[in-house]
Parts: C-alpha cells; sequence; structure tokens
C-alpha cells in the first residue's frame, strides 16, 4: 500500500460519473458501472484497513509541492474504516434503488458516483479547505438526487423538504467556508499538519476554529439545528433518505472528529460544551420520535438522538470515549439503514408509511418485519446486537471519565428509544388485518433483501464484536496521539 493511490479514491468515482452521465436515455451499463466501481471501492477500502490496521498512516501531496501547497491526502484506521462502511452501505443502498425503480432514473449513476467522491475526498484530505471542497462535491449531487427521486410524483411536503436541504446546507457550507477562512487568516494555513494543536496554543485559531465546528455541527443535526433534517429526511425517497442517513451527517461527524483531535488536540477546555450539547441532543431525539406518525419520520428523529450518542465519544475524549464513539458511528450507519430500507420497502410496496395506515405488516411480510425487529432491538442497545455494544461501552466510558450524569441520560434515552420502537412494532406489525382486507400485494425479495443483509451484519458486529473493537481502539489512538498523521501529512 502507498499513499500515491489515496488520490484513486476520488479519481475513480469522479471520472466514472463522467462517463455515465453521457449515457443515453434507458441504458443499463451506468448501472452496472455503478456498482462495479463500488465493489472496487469497498475492496480497496478493506484493503487499506489492512495496511492501517497497527496504526500506520499513509498520505501524500498531490503533485508533490511542499506541505501547505500540496492538496494533501492521509489516511489512517479511522478514515480506512469510514471508507469501508461508506462504501459497503452505498452497495447495499444502491441495490435498494435500483429494486425500487429509482436507479433507474437516467442521471442517478453519474449522481451518486459524484458523490461518493466528495465523501470519499472529504473522508481522505488533510486540507481544512479542501475539506470544504469535497463537502461541496458530496453535496451538490444530492441536490439533483433529493429532486431525481422524486420526479413525477412530487407533493408539497417533497418540494418544502428539498428546499429546507437545500438552504439550509448552502446557509452552513457558507458558514463553514467562513471558519475556514478565519483560520487561514489567524494560523495562515488550512493544511492540518501545520496546524496541529494551534488552536491549544492560541484563543484566535481556537475561536476561528470554533466556527467551523459550529457549522460541523450543524450539518451533523444537533441540537438546536436538527429540524432541517427531520423534515427533508422523510420528505425524498425512502432509497435516497437511506443513503444519506449512512453518508451526509456521519462525514460530518468524522470531520469533528478529526478537526478537534488535530487543531485543538483534544484541549479539555471545551469539553464541557460538547458534552452537555450533545446531552440535550440525546434526549430531545429520542422524546420528540415517540410522538411521529409516520415510519419515516420516527426514523428521523431517532437518528438525531443517536447523533448526539455517536459525538459524546469526542467530547469525553478519552481513549476508551473515543473508541466507543467511533463504534457507535459505525454501528449507527448500519442499523438506521436498515431501518430506513425496510420501512422504505413497506412504503414503496403498500404506498404509505403512516403508522396509523399500516396493519398487520407482520403476518403478511416476516422477512421486513424481522429485520425491522433486529434494527430497532439494536438501536435500542438491547444483546446480542451491535446496539448493545456500542451502548454499553459508551455509557462505561461516561462513567469512567467521571459523567455519571450523561451515563443516565445515555441509558434514559434508550428506554424511551424502545419505547419508540415497540409503538411501531405493535401498531404496524404486530396489529391485526383489518377485516374485508385482501391486499395481494407483497414485497419483492429484492426490496426486502437490502435491509435484511444489513440486519445480519448488525448480529454479526454485536457477536463479533471482539474484532471490531481494536480497530476502533486504534483509531482512537491515532486521535488522541496525532504524532504519526501529522508527520505523514508534512513528509
Amino acid at each position: 500500500m502507498t499513499g500515491a493511490l489515496l488520490p484513486l479514491f476520488v479519481a475513480i468515482p469522479l471520472t466514472a460519473a463522467g462517463i455515465t452521465a453521457f449515457a443515453r436515455p434507458g441504458r443499463r451499463w451506468p448501472l452496472t458501472v455503478l456498482l462495479a466501481v463500488l465493489a472496487v471501492h469497498v475492496a480497496a477500502s478493506a484493503l487499506l484497513l489492512g495496511a492501517t490496521r497497527d496504526g500506520e498512516v499513509y498520505a501524500d501531496g498531490v503533485g508533490g509541492w511542499v506541505p501547505g501547497i500540496a492538496i494533501p491526502f492521509a489516511a489512517d484506521a479511522l478514515s480506512a474504516l469510514m471508507l469501508t462502511f461508506t462504501g459497503a452501505l452505498s452497495l447495499v443502498c444502491c441495490w435498494y434503488a435500483i429494486a425500487s425503480g429509482v436507479g433507474r432514473v437516467r442521471l442517478f449513476s453519474p449522481l451518486v458516483l459524484a458523490m461518493i467522491a466528495g465523501v470519499n475526498g472529504a473522508l481522505l484530505t488533510a486540507d481544512a479547505f479542501n475539506l470544504f471542497v469535497f463537502i461541496e462535491v458530496m453535496l451538490m449531487p444530492s441536490y439533483g438526487l433529493l429532486i431525481l427521486a422524486r420526479r413525477g410524483q412530487g407533493t408539497e411536503r417533497s418540494v418544502r423538504g428539498s428546499r429546507l436541504y437545500v438552504t439550509f446546507n448552502l446557509f452552513v457550507s457558507t458558514l463553514f467556508l467562513v471558519g475556514v477562512g478565519l483560520v487561514y487568516a489567524t494560523a495562515g494555513t488550512v493544511n492540518l499538519g501545520l496546524l496541529a494543536g494551534a488552536a491549544k496554543e492560541d484563543g484566535r485559531v481556537a475561536a476561528a476554529a470554533a466556527v467551523a465546528l459550529a457549522a460541523l455541527a450543524m450539518k451533523a443535526a444537533l441540537v438546536p439545528t436538527y429540524g432541517w433534517l427531520t423534515r427533508a429526511y422523510p420528505s425524498t425517497s425512502p432509497a435516497i433518505t437511506a443513503l444519506f442517513s449512512g453518508l451526509h451527517t456521519k462525514v460530518a461527524v468524522y470531520a469533528i472528529y478529526r478537526l478537534y483531535a488535530v487543531i485543538f488536540d483534544g484541549d479539555e477546555r471545551w469539553l464541557l460544551i460538547g458534552l452537555v450539547v450533545c446531552g440535550v441532543t440525546v434526549a430531545v431525539g429520542a422524546i420528540a420520535s415517540v410522538g411521529e406518525q409516520s415510519m419515516r419520520s420516527m426514523l428521523s428523529f431517532s437518528m438525531v438522538s443517536h447523533l448526539g450518542y455517536i459525538l459524546v465519544g469526542v467530547a469525553l475524549f478519552t481513549p476508551a470515549g473515543l473508541a466507543a464513539g467511533i463504534f457507535y458511528l459505525l454501528h449507527h450507519m448500519v442499523v438506521k439503514a436498515a431501518q430506513f430500507l425496510s420501512a422504505g420497502a413497506i412504503e414503496d410496496t403498500y404506498g404509505t408509511d403512516r403508522i396509523d395506515r399500516l396493519r398487520g405488516i407482520g403476518r403478511r411480510e416476516p422477512l421486513v418485519a424481522a429485520t425491522f425487529a433486529i434494527a430497532a432491538l439494536s438501536l435500542a442497545g438491547l444483546p446480542p446486537f451491535s446496539g448493545f455494544v456500542a451502548k454499553l461501552v459508551l455509557v462505561i466510558a461516561s462513567i469512567d471519565a467521571g459523567q455519571v450524569l450523561l451515563a443516565v441520560v445515555l441509558i434514559a434515552a434508550s428506554l424511551i428509544t424502545l419505547l419508540a420502537m415497540l409503538r411501531v412494532w405493535n401498531a404496524v406489525f404486530m396489529s391485526p388485518v383489518p377485516e374485508g382486507e385482501s391486499s395481494t400485494r407483497r414485497i419483492p425479495w429484492s426490496l426486502a433483501a437490502p435491509g435484511a443483509i444489513l440486519a445480519v451484519v448488525t448480529i454479526v458486529l454485536g457477536l463479533g464484536a471482539q474484532l471490531l473493537i481494536p480497530l476502533t481502539e486504534v483509531a482512537a489512538e491515532g486521535l488522541l496521539d496525532t504524532t504519526t498523521y501529522v508527520e505523514e501529512v508534512l513528509r
């Protein structure tokens, strides 16, 4: 493995996006290209993960220019884990999109490939300005996907959701760019290697970087700026909702972990702010999810709550806390997508995801019911699923750090999450089929299988947690001690 190959994670999907954009309507080969590129991406990410599992860092300055001028790419265990999980998740979600018909829209393949290029670039860049650029590369195709996903079946709700999504993300991107500009004005660079520890040593850099972190927190849908997600995500197609849930907010979360570790060097003076915001986000998202009347709206509010769980790891900034937060991040990507895909399979087949309009789904659709149940129990933190391990290690890390009240909030929110999931389970899956209703509709295997695969993954992650936890611990060590990362970026 060599750092010179890292730019290919951006170049290949971006090139494929350009090629498939010229395909004529009705051609199937762009879908083949899409799935092939994603499959290669997963394989390459797995190889990168194997190469970084012992703490190795690979870096490359595109063009061979000196640090500060070259476009730097860097990969460590955290980057490799994220690349592997985002690639695999994208592959499964695209399978569902093709099966549901959304993926057959002419520009679907190039838009998804361009978005993947942006995601990969954001996960690999070691430059704050290029982080902004790659986030925009990720977001621009998503605007098109929001529209294409509902073409010919748009509603007032979908228009409002799309408008809010675009407007909010444009505003937050501008705020993030302002923060990056302030960092450059105060520190004289945006290269992460040269910025290492700068915020800890200079209050002006800390204030500037705080603006960028605040923008990322808004992109990650933390309280009080979570409303855009809970309105926008349910308004688009189920396939796109599942895809976005595993990519967009998770890139923002990753960036918060990376920037705080490198620029702030884990400065303890600001961690209390993060703990308060994350704790409130956990509680608000969990409570709000209980009263929602549609499955995807409920899942969106639940997602807000669990984004708070994930960022508790960086707010603690201890070895156990960071490892627990990274494990939770990976677990949540899988479980939430499984829930969105199972809910989407019901909506695409039965025409609604309204809780009060669906009855007896468990008897008609046992595979989808099992998928939703496994994902729900995992999300609530019950054994033997990955959610149990994720919440257990996070609660233990909180107690070890002396944050007992936070641990209580995390446990209480888990119980509320379980209550919300049971409400949906009883109403949608366990209620009797209304008398006189003899619908012959059944969810096709091609729609049920993607979510079921992810449900199996959460079981594997729970039972085989001893295999993933060491990798998250290596990733956490790389955030606690950024020396190797910085040296490779500046080499």
